[in-house]
This record gives C-alpha cells, sequence and structure tokens, in this order.
C-alpha cells in the first residue's frame, strides 16, 4: 500500500514553544511547491496516471454509468458482442474486427472471481487480464493455458488464501479492478453460430459460489467518481488518480508517490485539486498539457522510448514492448501512457503482434480522397503466424473503424481472397471498389486520411526477430 507523508511534527511544535526558541528548519516536505516545481511534478504524474485515466473512462462507461451508450455490463458479470465490431463501436481506439468479443470488469475487493472455459479446439481463442495500471498480467487461453476445458482464479492484491484443487491457476492483480477482454477467432458469416456456443461455454463465478460456501462476501460500498473529459485534462484528474490509487498496491513506487505529494496526490483524497493555491493550479495545469505533448509524440513515434524494440520500413512500424505485465511495464511509464493513446489494450507481442501503417511508399501520408493504393505480398513475404493475420482500416485522426458499400472492416488470410498463380496476394486500398473482378481483394478506405493496422495472432518467433513488416503500401495513381 502507498504510505501517507506526515507534514507536522506536533512534539517540535511543542517544543518550539516552550522554549520560545526559533522553530528548527522545515523539512522538504513542508516547503511549499513552487509553480516551477509543481509544472515538472504534474507533467512527470500526468504521464503516470494517463492509462489509469483512460482505463478508467472505459469502465465508467461500460460498466458504472447506466445511462452511458456503452453501458454493457456490471461488475463481475460476463457480456458477450455477437457480431463482428464495426464503426459502430466506439469505446476504445483501434478495435479488432477478427473476434467475437466477450469481457467482464471484475471487482476483486470481496473475493477472487473464476472464469470458467469450455474446451476450444481448432480456432484461436485469448482472455486477456488488464489490472488498472493497463498491465497485461496474466492470459487464459490457446497459447497460455492450451485448448483444454477448465478454471481459472483472478485474486486482487489482498486476498491471502490458497489455491483450491480444481483451479488449474491463480491470477493475482495489482488492483482490485480487473477488465477481462476475451476474444475468439470468427471465421466469418457462417462461423458464427459456432463461436456463440463457444461464448455460452465462458463462464464467471464467486470464489465461494463456486466452493460451494455457505457464506459469500460482499464488496462494501463504493461510490465511483464521475468520469469527465475536460475535468480529466485539467488539475482535477488529481482528484481521480487519488481514487484509483486506492484501488491499486505498488509499494515499489512510494518513492515515486512521495515526489507526487508534493501537487497533492494522495491515496483517497478525493478534493486535493481544490486545495492547490491559484499559480500552483496553473502550473499544474501548464504540466499536463506538457505530458500531452509528449504522449502524443511517443505514440506517433515509437523508436525513441527506452525499452522498446523497433522496426520501420516502407511506411510501417512494428514495435515490441509496448505491452506487458508489470514485471515488464514498471517505469516505462511513456511507453505505456503512449501506448493507451495508441492502442488501449493491446497484447503482448508473443499474443498478437501489431505492425502499423500511415505513409505509403514515396513517405506521404495515406489519403484515399487524393490517391489509390495496392499492397502486394510476394509468397515469400506472407505473415509467419500460427494462428492468422488480418489488416483493418481505421480512418484519422479518430482511429475508428470506416462505414464502407461492403461491410468490410479487414481482410485478411481468412477472407475469401484471390491469389497469383506464384503464390503472390494483392490488395487494393482505395475508396471506390476496384470493379468486381478485383473486389475479393479489396480493403475499403474512407475518404480522407487512413491508417492500416496488420494483426498478426500467434506471431512465430521469427516474425518476431527480427520484427515483421509488411510490403509497402503503392501509389496507384
Amino acid at each position: 500500500m502507498i504510505s501517507r507523508i506526515s507534514i507536522v511534527v506536533a512534539a517540535l511544535i511543542v517544543i518550539a514553544a516552550c522554549t520560545k526558541s526559533t522553530r528548527p528548519p522545515e523539512t522538504a516536505e513542508e516547503v511549499p511547491v513552487t509553480p516551477e516545481e509543481a509544472q515538472v511534478i504534474a507533467e512527470e504524474a500526468y504521464i503516470y496516471a494517463y492509462p489509469m485515466l483512460e482505463n478508467y473512462r472505459t469502465m465508467y462507461v461500460q460498466a458504472i454509468d447506466r445511462t452511458a451508450p456503452g453501458y454493457v455490463t456490471s461488475f463481475n458479470q460476463l457480456a458477450h458482442k455477437t457480431e463482428l465490431l464495426g464503426p459502430e463501436f466506439k469505446d476504445i481506439v483501434r478495435p479488432n474486427n477478427d473476434t467475437m468479443y466477450s469481457f467482464a470488469w471484475l471487482d476483486l475487493r470481496a473475493q477472487p472471481m473464476i472464469i470458467s472455459v469450455p474446451e476450444v479446439k481448432g480456432r484461436y481463442y485469448s482472455i486477456q487480464l488488464v489490472d488498472m495500471f493497463t498491465h497485461n498480467f496474466g492470459y487464459i487461453g490457446t497459447r497460455a493455458t492450451g485448448t483444454e476445458a477448465g478454471s481459472y482464479m483472478v485474486a486482487g492484491p489482498k486476498w491471502q488464501g490458497t489455491k483450491p484443487g480444481d483451479i488449474k491457476e491463480v491470477f493475482r492483480s495489482e488492483s482490485e479492478f480487473v477488465y477481462c477482454i476475451i476474444r475468439t477467432e470468427v471465421r466469418g458469416p457462417n462461423d458464427v453460430d459456432a463461436v456463440h456456443a463457444i461464448q455460452r461455454g465462458y463462464s464467471l463465478t464467486a470464489m465461494n459460489v463456486f466452493l460451494a460456501r455457505s457464506q459469500v462476501p460482499a464488496a462494501s460500498g463504493i461510490t465511483f467518481p464521475l468520469y469527465d473529459a475536460d475535468r480529466v485534462k485539467s488539475a482535477a484528474f488529481i482528484d481521480l488518480l487519488n481514487f484509483l490509487l486506492v484501488q491499486v498496491s505498488a509499494p515499489e513506487e512510494a518513492a515515486l508517490m512521495k515526489r507526487f505529494s508534493r501537487i497533492g496526490i494522495e491515496s483517497g483524497a478525493t478534493a486535493a485539486s481544490m486545495t492547490l493555491a491559484p499559480g500552483v493550479r496553473d502550473a499544474v495545469e501548464a504540466g499536463i498539457g506538457q505530458a500531452l505533448i509528449a504522449i502524443q509524440r511517443a505514440a506517433g513515434d515509437l523508436s525513441a522510448l527506452e525499452g522498446v524494440r523497433v522496426a520501420s520500413k516502407n511506411g510501417w512500424q512494428g514495435a515490441d514492448g509496448v505491452f506487458g505485465d508489470g514485471a515488464e511495464m514498471r517505469q516505462k511509464y511513456l511507453v505505456r501512457a503512449a501506448a493507451a493513446m495508441a492502442g488501449l489494450y493491446g497484447n503482448d507481442a508473443i499474443e498478437a503482434y501489431y505492425p502499423a501503417g500511415s505513409l505509403d511508399s514515396d513517405g506521404e501520408p495515406l489519403d484515399a480522397s487524393k490517391r489509390r493504393y495496392t499492397m502486394r505480398f510476394e509468397k515469400s513475404e506472407m505473415p509467419s503466424v500460427d494462428a492468422f493475420w488480418s489488416m483493418t482500416m481505421y480512418s484519422l485522426p479518430d482511429q475508428l473503424m470506416v462505414e464502407n458499400s461492403i461491410g468490410r472492416y479487414s481482410i485478411g488470410d481468412r477472407s475469401k481472397l484471390r491469389y497469383g498463380k506464384d503464390g503472390s496476394l494483392t490488395i487494393y486500398i482505395q475508396h471506390e471498389s476496384p470493379g468486381e473482378s478485383l473486389q475479393s481483394n479489396w480493403l475499403p478506405a474512407p475518404n480522407g486520411p487512413f491508417s492500416l493496422q496488420f494483426r498478426m495472432y500467434l506471431p512465430k518467433p521469427e516474425a518476431l526477430d527480427p520484427l515483421y513488416l509488411p510490403p509497402a503500401v503503392l501509389a496507384a495513381d
């Protein structure tokens, strides 16, 4: 837990009053923060907080605010998407169109939760466990735990107990709230019913219910702060962060929290921003502006970030080390923030690798209002995967899927593509149809700027070392 910092030592005050001597010099904690110091600390603190704030935004919309258009579930209840995601889905940026989603927000304050899965053979599936820091602290699925049926426990930071015999594995979270994201491969419209059957086999059960215990503890009442997009870009972000700090455990960050406390960041102090002096408040908000610039710059160019392995070629960029568990991501705060801005809830590269393209072969930004494009894969350039690959279209700057006349938002090795006699593959990327004979290989683009996201599910080792990059996007005219 994060310790509180004492501000005044009462004994010193009593001694000073009785002896009429000069008060001892103030400690570092007692010296008021200057605006210059506050701006520097605020920039650092906002970069630290940014992924947590974005994570809370999703949780608030999906599981707390019952009036929100994106509200779909309550805590500790599974929700299933029964169709592939499309342009109507706006909860997170750059969602995939490859798998059917199921998800749940877990509240682990009272007791662990048990995730049970059916046997899933012959298709890819994964259950990604994300804590409030946005660390991927655990995986269940094809790669991580295999294809057999089984039950797995997810426990919070305060739980003290032993693994029940019927549980295959226990995953320990550093936070009381956890996002559980289930992806089940879909191979086209005729495969949807089979995926629905698998979704019905996923279940979520409180530990005491799973163990048939007579008493089931309930979590204490909690008041969730309102998520307001404008307030989280102001000094009021401190109040929301202070609420979130109550829900997490990261004792190794005690020194960092002590530094942040100089601008009011302290676990549980949910009105701290209101006590900031006007000059300090202005400095904090200037620091937030600097932090957002730094995060945007990092999201646009990961190559400058420490601990991230990047490959760039022909307008494509691939990276490893952007997503991971707490052991990998702790102290990589700018990386974590950039990842949250560019693609919240991305997988570890070993689970799914995500090269992204934003430039054509001439180095020009992709824009289908100005050009038509093609991509040609020679047989030797095909992605090397143990599951499957796809390429999804996103409009800019919103980074969401694009409405189009044929309802196609991604293309890949499960699509009904036409290959050349030599095994090559040409994909047409443009706003208007390239014609009926080529439409099977058409990825529709918006009438404006866009970005491409490659996804390689279960990339083979040779795809990650060196990092694979797709062929260049060529301007047709």
